[in-house]
């Protein structure tokens, strides 16, 4: 029998309206309200071509070698979760945005921000997680920073990293390159990391341990362009989960997205769990899953060298990219009906990385 106890007395919703004059967990969530804050605050701030793509990874020029540059703040409470912690988080979430690009991570720089009173040992198993982290990613951090904030102004560890990493010649992958006739191709279960947070900070018990997907993607993409350089669109969907990647590629690139729901793996104990909190799987965040918009002649040689990948090998292909109703993604239901799946205002769970 599943188990499940909570005090939800303090749950608040994350989503709140688009007009509201202050900064709210929303902002945060990888959603519309992301989206939002990026376009209408901080790009008229920043201008500059590279920002256009708005992609995870800017794609940029230099000594005649193209490079892939990242970079992303990690603020995921707990600290500590089942299957990993934020010091994995903040290596495997830049080495994957990094490899989205088609790169081949290299270099990462770390800083952490301390509150004034952490345990030592504390920041000492979130440094060591993220130096094994970088080792099994196969990627050096070769300079940081350290900042400490007063006492109640923190959360214990924040930790910022950024990459940069090689990006082969012949490959162009960003999300304004979906064309209708692409499989859309997913590399296995998804919203296992979000539903193994929200079983820790929340207290709750699903009567099997959820175990967080989070790991470095840069060896299967490696593995799926030794196939073929021609692969379109690369998204590791995180916040905001599987419907805000497909969505936001859906939008930059002017074309629709037809799913078949049922084909979309999603573990039995995600789903449960989903159903008894009123959650959808499709908007729960994944740390080491990537979706893939793949040319049809390529995609059943893709999908066979993803398969044979150890963190492939439950790939799917889960719907194709169509010229109807562009900028909107449609799910097949299990009934025979459609829906449409909406990109995400907020974050159903937010600090989920």
């Amino acid at each position: 029998m599943t188990d499940i106890t909570a005090d939800t007395a303090g749950w608040s919703c994350p989503a709140p309206l688009r007009d509201h004059p202050v900064v709210v967990l929303g902002h945060g969530g990888g959603g519309a309200l992301s989206a939002e804050l990026t376009r209408h605050l901080f790009l008229p701030a920043y201008g500059g071509e590279a920002l256009e793509g708005l992609t995870d990874s800017a794609a940029v020029t230099l000594g005649g070698a193209r490079l892939a540059f990242s970079t992303d703040s990690y603020v995921v409470r707990p600290l500590f979760f089942p299957g990993g912690s934020i010091g994995d988080l903040a290596v495997n979430g830049t080495v994957n945005d990094l490899a989205m690009s088609g790169a081949v991570p290299a270099y990462l720089s770390c800083a952490f921000i301390l509150e004034e009173g952490t345990e030592l040992s504390t920041v000492g198993r979130v440094a060591h997680a993220l130096g094994a982290a970088a080792r099994a990613a196969d990627v050096a951090v070769v300079t940081g920073d350290t900042k400490v904030v007063d006492s109640g102004h923190g959360d214990g560890v924040y930790v910022n990293t950024a990459g940069i990493g090689l990006i082969p010649e012949g490959v162009d992958i960003r999300p304004r390159r979906a064309r209708p006739g692409d499989a859309v191709i997913v590399s296995g279960p998804i919203g296992q990391h979000g539903i193994a947070v929200l079983s820790v900070r929340e207290g709750l018990t699903f009567g099997t341990e959820l175990v967080s997907d989070t790991a470095p993607l840069a060896g299967l993409v490696r593995a799926m362009l030794a196939v073929t350089p021609d692969i379109h669109v690369l998204r590791d969907p995180t916040r905001g989960g599987l419907a805000a990647a497909l969505n936001e590629i859906a939008t930059a690139s002017g074309t629709g997205v037809a799913l078949d729901e049922a084909a979309v793996p999603v573990p039995d104990a995600v789903a449960t769990a989903c159903a008894l909190l009123g959650l959808d799987p499709m908007y729960m965040a994944n740390e080491g899953r990537l979706v893939a918009f793949v040319p049809r002649p390529h995609a059943e040689m893709v999908l066979e060298a993803m398969r044979a990948h150890p963190l492939g090998h439950e790939a799917a292909v889960i719907g194709v990219c169509v010229a109807e109703h562009p900028g909107m993604v449609v799910a097949r239901t299990g009934l025979g009906g459609t829906r449409i799946v909406d990109p995400p205002l907020g974050e159903q769970l937010p600090r989920i990385c």
